[in-house]
């Protein structure tokens, strides 16, 4: 019987253990996505600083679209379904105020979506932190407790 328990213990360490370097393997993918997002915002400070409204509506518009694309959805918690939904809200009112041609609203709305995405990737960042050390804290209590 304890030898099914050790077993069973392995096993799902193993699962998880793997889940994870997919995780790491992923983050590729979505390094290239985000780098894209970083071009967009560039080409928008680029159109704000010579009031470009064109350059900074398409570019904010952009930011937006790739917003709904599955790359972008790294997490699956209703916090980071938030932070997305307020990005994209951001992201449409920046092209709202390039449209109108409002460089002062146009500016504080790239302000308020660069402090978005930063704030976004600390949450991530802090959830995969997280995810790992509990995973390390249980494999190393399930090894501890097996008399491993």
């Amino acid at each position: 019987m304890k030898k099914i328990a050790v077993a069973t213990v392995v096993v799902f360490a193993v699962m998880a253990y793997s889940a994870l370097q997919g995780q790491s393997q992923e983050p590729n993918k979505v390094s290239v996505f985000m780098r894209l997002k970083l071009r967009h915002s560039q080409k928008v400070l680029e159109g704000l600083v010579t009031e470009d409204y064109s350059m900074i509506a398409k570019n904010a518009q952009e930011i937006s679209l790739l917003s709904l694309a599955s790359t972008w959805q790294v997490l699956e918690t209703d916090e980071y379904a938030k932070l997305s939904g307020e990005f994209r809200r951001t992201a449409d009112a920046l092209t709202k105020a390039a449209k109108e041609k409002n460089l002062d609203e146009a500016t504080l709305k790239y302000v308020d979506l660069t402090m978005k995405c930063v704030n976004c990737h600390k949450y991530v960042r802090g959830v995969r932190l997280t995810d790992a050390s509990t995973l390390d804290t249980f494999v190393t209590n399930s090894m501890t407790n097996t008399g491993r």
